[in-house]
């Protein structure tokens, strides 16, 4: 077998490394900013889901027992047998208190403002009443 000589000229020139950095920078450019802030939009989707989710255990809750739980029993009532509740089915009506996508306890008061039997909502990204953007209050509508 013959040992092949490699070249003193092989390798990539600066033209070629430069070209490739200019490609990656291009695609950086347009891939990042598609990607970046998704994750907070996509922790408001999932907390709407989730306030539907529990929405659907209080309907649930309401027409076993003729009423929506009180303020006072709050969304507990969804999950452990309140002195209030008629009817509790086993396993109760969720497997633990909701909470929203970042972690804090979803908020429950019935009877809700403007003639509505409940008001559910989170309060947002900064877990504070009111704010704006993404530490807005989410209200299940």
């Amino acid at each position: 077998m013959r040992a092949r000589r490699v070249s003193a000229q092989a390798g990539f020139t600066l033209i070629e490394v430069m070209v490739v950095v200019a490609i990656i920078g291009i695609l950086a450019l347009i891939i990042v900013p598609n990607v970046v802030g998704k994750d907070d939009q996509a922790r408001v989707t999932s907390t709407k889901a989730s306030l539907s989710a529990v929405a659907n255990a209080l309907e649930l809750y309401k027409l076993d027992n003729y009423r929506y739980p009180s303020t006072e029993a709050g969304l507990d009532a969804l999950v452990n047998r309140s002195p209030e509740a008629r009817v509790f089915p086993d396993g109760g009506y969720l497997r633990r208190p909701p909470v929203d996508s970042w972690e804090n306890p979803v908020q429950y008061m019935s009877p809700g403002s403007d003639g509505k039997p409940y008001d559910l909502y989170s309060l947002g990204a900064d877990n504070a009443e009111g704010g704006e953007g993404y530490a807005a209050d989410i209200y299940f509508e």
